[in-house]
Order: structure tokens, then sequence, then C-alpha cells
């Protein structure tokens, strides 16, 4: 067992680099999806709640729908959740807000477990690849014990950048995964503060109409 552990620590580092080079490119490619992804999603969401209020308070939604029907954006999908609701009560439009919310979430989430895996394992696999790289330069040096220091100080180097693409590779991931999950908080924040105004708009337009009934009714009953 211990043979076959040192034949393959024998390899060396050098697959490991390889390695970390692909692990890099994928990297890149989950950062540039996860980036037009956002960017495609970008809002005014001050401008959205405004509308959103406005359209329930009139009752007009169609130009709210109409506008914001093919955009993908968390707070856009979360608002019209609810005024394709608000005709089926309070609760029922909290509740679909609240699917359509989750439902985006689940979307905002993709890929970036990819990222934050990189980001805490690239460097140990880069660490891997370093210990095998000295194992391999010892090896070299019980070969040849004649060389001396000067037998295992090359290979010794040549194993450490291992470690060094580990980090390299590690570093971008790790920022990536930050930026990414703080985009994602800031459209959940975004979206519940638009929920949070649009059932307040609904219970002010149930308010008022229960007012515009009461004088209905009072004005009827002094009528006869």
């Amino acid at each position: 067992m211990t043979d076959q552990i040192v034949a393959f620590a024998l390899l060396g580092a050098e697959w490991v680099l390889y390695l970390l080079v692909a692990l890099s490119v994928l990297s890149i490619a989950v950062v540039a999806e996860r980036a037009m992804f956002f960017h495609k999603r970008k809002l005014d969401h001050q401008a959205l709640q405004k509308e959103t209020v406005r359209a329930i308070g009139d009752d007009s939604v169609n130009a709210l729908r109409n506008r914001y029907k093919g955009n993908e954006a968390m707070a856009a999908r979360v608002a019209l959740a609810g005024v394709d609701n608000r005709s089926h009560g309070i609760d029922a439009a909290s509740e679909a807000m609240n699917s359509a919310k989750l439902a985006s979430k689940e979307e905002y989430e993709q890929l970036t477990v990819i990222l934050g895996t990189l980001g805490n394992n690239a460097p140990f696999i880069g660490l891997f690849g370093t210990v095998l790289g000295i194992i391999k330069a010892f090896n070299d040096l019980h070969a040849d014990p004649t060389g001396g220091i000067n037998a295992i100080m090359g290979s010794t180097s040549e194993a450490l950048v291992a470690t060094a693409v580990g980090i390299l590779v590690a570093i971008p991931a790790v920022v990536a995964f930050n930026v990414f999950n703080r985009l994602t908080r800031s459209h959940l924040a975004h979206s519940d503060v638009l929920a949070h105004a649009v059932l307040s708009a609904m219970h002010t337009t149930l308010h008022d109409q229960a007012k515009l009934d009461e004088q209905s009714d009072d004005e009827g009953e002094e009528t006869d």
C-alpha cells in the first residue's frame, strides 16, 4: 500500500497544476455568466415601487404589467405577483410575492456554490501538489545522495508553485463569491421592501374603499 502511494506521489505536481488551470477556467466562466445574469437584472427599484403603489391605488395595473412582464429581475417578478393576485385578498397576494421571491432567489444563487468551493479548496489542492513535489524531491535525493541540497532545491521550488497557483485561483473566486452574494442579498432586500409597500398600498386601498362604502350607506339612509 505504501509503495503504491509513493509511486503516485512520484508523479509529481505537474498534473495538479493542470487541474488548477482547468479550475481557473471554470471559475472565469462562472464569473462571466453570473456577471451577465446580474447585469440583465439591473433595475430602478425606487421607480418600480412608486409605479406599483400608484397602479394599485389607481387600479390601473395593465400599464405596469405590460412594462415589466418580460423583466426577470426579482423585484419586478414580486411586484407582478402581488398585483396579479390582489383581487384574491391580501394574504393571497403576500403568499404569491413570497413564492416569486423564493423562486428568483434560487436562480440568483445558482453556480455561486462553485465559486465558494473553489475559493475554499483551491489552496488545499495547490498544497497537495506541493506535498507531492516535495516527496518527489526527497526521493530524488535518496536516489542520488551525492547531489546534496542542490539535488532537491530545484524540485522543491517547482513544487511550491502549486501552492502559489492554488492561492491565485482561490482569491478571485472568493471575491466574486462575496460580490454575487452581496448582490443577491441586495435584490432580496429590495424585493422585501417592495412587497411590504404593495401590501401597505392594498391595505390603504381597502380602507379607503370601506370608508367610501360607509359614506355611501350614510347618504342612502339620509335620503330615505
